[in-house]
C-alpha cells in the first residue's frame, strides 16, 4: 500500500484503528529524505497496516500537538493508541521487525496496562 499523506483534517480519523505508522518529515531534512525510501519499502511489504506521512513544516500546528520537536520523528498508533515513538531515522529492518511486533501486540493487556497506570496517577 502506498504512504499516505496526512494534513490536519484527515489525521485524527486515520489513527482511529489499525496500526498506523507516522512518518513526520520535512523536504529540507537530510536524514528524511535518506529515511523515506526505507519507510516506502517497508509499506510495499506491510499492506494491512497503514504508513503515512506528515510534513512538519506543512503542518506545524499538527507536529506541536503530538510533541514533534526532532525530525524524522517515527510514531506508530495501534487502535488509536501511541505504542511506539522515536525520532531519528530507523534501519530497513528495525523498521519491519517494529511492524511485526505492532501486529503482535496484546491489546487487551496494552490497554490494561494504560488504565493501570492512569489509577496509579490519580
Amino acid at each position: 500500500m502506498p504512504t499516505q499523506i496526512v494534513n490536519d483534517n484527515n489525521f485524527p480519523s486515520l489513527l482511529k484503528s489499525g496500526i498506523v505508522f507516522v512518518d513526520w518529515w520535512a523536504p529540507w531534512c537530510g536524514p528524511c529524505r535518506i529515511f523515506g525510501p526505507i519507510f516506502e519499502r517497508v509499506a510495499d511489504h506491510n499492506p494491512e497496516v497503514v504508513f503515512a506521512k506528515v510534513n512538519a513544516e506543512d503542518h506545524p500546528d499538527l507536529a506541536v500537538s503530538f510533541g514533534i520537536r526532532a525530525i524524522p520523528t517515527l510514531m506508530i498508533f495501534r487502535d488509536g493508541i501511541l505504542v511506539f515513538a522515536q525520532a531519528g531515522a530507523v534501519p530497513e529492518e528495525v523498521l519491519q521487525a517494529l511492524a511485526d511486533r505492532v501486529k503482535d501486540l496484546d491489546m487487551e493487556q496494552v490497554r490494561a496496562k494504560l488504565a493501570a497506570h492512569a489509577k496509579m496517577k490519580n
